[in-house]
Order: structure tokens, then sequence, then C-alpha cells
């Protein structure tokens, strides 16, 4: 079959999709981004790939598809032109900032009938791929409960070096809106979608005040969600000491989770009740799975293999004109979960909606919903970064960050 010809935009996470699409039959063939030096710099590894710093040019280059690995807010602006545009869209984060966009992307996709994947990996980790083959066997039943946690934090230095500039999305991300890697396994796994939601945000602490990143949202929150078949998920992130990246199903008949020691994370443990075992059901079983195809490219891949098998699912998806398992519906479950979990937070755990964009009543009743804490929507009635409302970072933070923004070219205006 000839390749998939694709575009990437932003290229600095975009630089990993553009490596791995040799390995699934895509081509790279253009790249954008704003940050000129960074994507000359990134262009001089791909010398037969055109580079651009506009994104509409960029789209009027020959290709069939682009993938977005563009700021973690900005994805459905970006989804919705290239959709219009006749090509496939794989995006990376948050499918949309406000309801209205994510009621604006569903319809944009409907309408063009194109490809629209979305690119969370943390599903495709080996011991996730394993537990959904678990399930889907029967081995633990229906889920009644489930744990998703990703909880990443990072030293002040190598935070300000990833969020350059006073209004980078990362210095002002509430802390349920990056949610997607704790939940998107869950309903990998289980088949389940969120219904509802009710969120606690956790504020920060002393230590965190003495930090010196731009950081204005809180350091973690913990996220209810009640799931369509009557179950619940506790989802727990993003940013509080203590890596932690771990994922727990409770079903009708048993328990399985991945390892949480040391280097045994990829493991997975299975539980059954002596009362409650079946033929050929042992009381537990810990184990390391392998990857269900191609263990040499997922092995080599980031992200625990993910970053191939996104690369992966989104060319079979085009290839075979089937909308992907991570389709833009379950991209806006997980996008309205990380802004209904907000409303809920600032009203103390009060509990939200998770709208369904597949349903054309609650499309009609948010598609004028532009409620936003990104710096760029700000006025009346917007909502803060933190429970604690909008927090200006010290002056000793600030000369600090800049430090460390100069020595690494950033050139921009950071307000």
């Amino acid at each position: 079959m000839s390749k998939i010809r694709i575009g990437v935009v932003g290229v600095g996470r975009g630089r990993t999709f553009a490596k791995q699409a040799e390995h699934v039959g895509m081509k790279l063939v253009a790249l954008c981004d704003t940050w000129e030096e960074n994507l000359l710099e990134t262009g001089r590894m791909y010398p037969a790939v055109a580079t651009y710093t506009d994104y509409d040019e960029f789209l009027g280059h020959d290709m069939d598809a682009v993938i977005l690995a563009n700021y973690f807010h900005e994805h459905a602006p970006f989804a919705i032109e290239a959709l219009k545009r006749g090509l496939h869209v794989m995006s990376e984060t948050m499918a949309c900032k406000t309801p209205a966009e994510g009621v604006a992307l569903a319809r944009a996709v409907e309408k063009s009938g194109k490809i629209y994947m979305f690119a969370e990996n943390y599903p495709f980790f080996v011991h996730n791929q394993e537990m959904r083959r678990l399930y889907r066997a029967g081995e633990v039943g229906e889920m009644q409960y489930a744990e998703g946690e990703y909880n990443h934090s990072f030293p002040s230095e190598g935070y300000n070096r990833l969020s350059p500039g006073m209004n980078h999305w990362r210095n002002w991300i509430p802390s349920t809106y990056y949610c997607s890697h704790a939940l998107a396994p869950v309903m990998y796994i289980t088949d389940t979608r969120p219904v509802a939601v009710n969120a606690l945000s956790i504020a920060k602490s002393s230590a965190d005040r003495q930090n010196t990143d731009m950081l204005r949202g809180d350091p973690g929150s913990v996220i209810l969600c009640r799931m369509d078949n009557g179950s619940v998920a506790r989802i727990l992130g993003l940013k509080m000491r203590g890596h932690s990246i771990w994922y727990r199903v409770h079903g009708t008949r048993g328990l399985m989770e991945n390892l949480r020691t040391g280097g045994e994370w990829e493991k997975v443990r299975i539980v059954h009740e002596a009362w409650d075992m079946k033929k050929g059901d042992v009381s537990e079983k810990i184990y390391r799975p392998e990857f269900p195809f191609r263990p040499d490219l997922a092995k080599k891949a980031g992200h625990g293999g993910g970053d191939f098998f996104t690369n992966y699912f989104f060319a079979r998806a085009i290839r075979k004109n089937e909308q992907p398992y991570l389709d833009v519906y379950r991209a806006l479950d997980m996008a309205m979960v990380s802004i209904q979990s907000w409303r809920s937070a600032l009203a103390d755990g009060a509990p939200q909606e998770v709208p369904d964009l597949r349903r054309q009543g609650p499309r009609r009743r948010y598609a004028k919903d532009d409620w936003s804490p990104w710096p760029e929507d700000a006025g009346p009635g917007q909502p803060p970064p933190s429970i604690t409302g909008f927090n200006a970072p010290k002056p000793r933070a600030v000369a600090a960050a800049r430090k460390i923004w100069k020595k690494i070219g950033w050139k921009k205006e950071d307000n």
C-alpha cells in the first residue's frame, strides 16, 4: 500500500510522532511550529520535509493527515480546520478547551467523514492492554469500582523548561484538566464512559509555595466518576510529590491491577476470593504480560509503548476507513470530565453531569458554553485556575523562570 502522508504540528512532542511514522506505513512530509528555531532544528533532521510557521500554509501542503502535538488546550480549532480541508486528524491532548468547542468538533468530524483519533497513549501500556483482554474475557466480571492514577511531579527548573512564558498552558492548567492519562485506561479496559463527576482540588501547601515555577493552578485533584454501568471510578492526579501511575479494577468476580513497586509496574496482579472461584481460577496470580503484537517496536517507543500504538491505530483506522476506539466521542467524554470536574471543584465537590456529545440534546445545551480558565479568555464569569483564585507568582519565582527561558532561547513576549 502507498504510505499515508502526514504533517505534524508542534515539533517538541511532535518529534516522537514523526520518528514513529515510518514504522506504521506513514511518511512525514511537513512540519509546523511557531517557534522557528526549534522548527528549523527539527527540519534539519528531515531534509526532504517541508517546514511551516503558518498553519494555514501548512494545511495547503499535499498530505493525507495531520497529527496535532501543539499546545494542550488549542487542538479543537486546529482539528476543525484540518477536517474542513479533507484531512484525517490525530489530536494528542485535550480535545477541546470549552464545551462549545467540543460541540463544534463533534459536528466537524461527522460532516467531514474523516478519521479523528485521540492520541491518548496510556491505554496502550502493556499491562493496560492485558487488563482490557482479561476484562473482555470475563476474568473479573463487570466493573464495580476502579482507580486510575497519573501523578507526575516536577522540580521547578524542569517545569520552567517545559513551560516557557507566563501564559504557557502548563502555568495555567487547573488540576482536573489533565485527567485523561488516569481516566482513559479505565475506559479502555472496561468499555464504560463517565456520566457524572464530583471533584475536589488540593490547594498548594507551604512547600509548594516555595517553588519557583509559574504554576498558578493547584498541584492535584481527586475526581469521582459515575460510569454508565453504575460503577464508580476514582481518578487521581496531577503534580504532587510521589510519582504514581497505577490502575485497578474491582469487578463482580475479582480484582486486577498493575503493581506499584519499582521496576515491577508492568506486571499484572489478578485476585479471586477463595469462596468465589470457578474452575481454572487461582486465588492470586502475578505475571509480566507481553504486548499483543510488534513488541519489538513497542518496547523501543516512549510512554510504555503507547507512542507506537497511537500511530499504529491511527494508520490502521485510515486504511480501513473506520473510526478508532479512541474516537472523537471518547475524546470529548474525557474533555468534558476535565471541564465539569473543575466546575465541581470550584463548588467544593458539587455533582456535575458529563454531557454525552454524541446526542443532539446535550449539544444544544452546551453549544454556546465558553466557560474557560485560560488567560486568553479571561473576563466576567470565567473561572480561576485554582480553588484559591487567581494567584500571581512571586517576583523571585518570575526572575528564576525568566533566567531559564532565556537559557533555552525563548524570545516571545511572556507578559
